[in-house]
């Protein structure tokens, strides 16, 4: 399962795999708790692959930033709960994304980031990338 199906949307808890299109829309399961909900084209639906993090620089697809918690973790989940104090959850991200644009990612965002991420682990999600991201970065 690759970031190209997994989604968050707007309103509902946790993440989503993306399972079928449909006229209106698409049909959408829960990582969570595997129920299946039918989405409306016109809800605010995010796809995990194309959210970026702010940095000074430039804009850090998730994946990496996915990458750089396990990394971290040493393949485990977090350190820190999403549910934790907003300066501890700041400094965790700081050691994950050292130039990330303190004016442009809010706390919700890292919880956002974090509880993505854990969810995704207990999923046994470890690939963050496709493989053309890969062999992008290579060149």
């Amino acid at each position: 399962m690759s970031l190209e199906k997994i989604l968050s949307i707007g309103g509902k808890p946790g993440l989503f795999q993306l399972l079928t299109q449909t006229r209106s829309g698409f049909v959408a399961e829960s990582l969570l708790d595997k129920k299946r909900i039918t989405v409306n084209a016109k809800s605010n639906v995010s796809v995990l692959s194309e959210i970026a993090i702010y940095t000074l620089e430039e804009e850090i697809p998730l994946g990496v930033v996915f990458e750089k918690i396990q990394l971290k973790e040493k393949g485990g989940k977090t350190s820190v709960g999403h549910k934790d104090d907003k300066l501890k959850l700041e400094e965790y991200f700081f050691e994950i994304l050292p130039d990330y644009d303190e004016d442009r990612v809010y706390a919700s965002d890292i919880k956002k980031v974090i509880q993505w991420y854990n969810i995704l682990h207990d999923q046994g999600v470890t690939q963050f990338r496709s493989d053309s991201e890969d062999a992008q970065e290579e060149e």
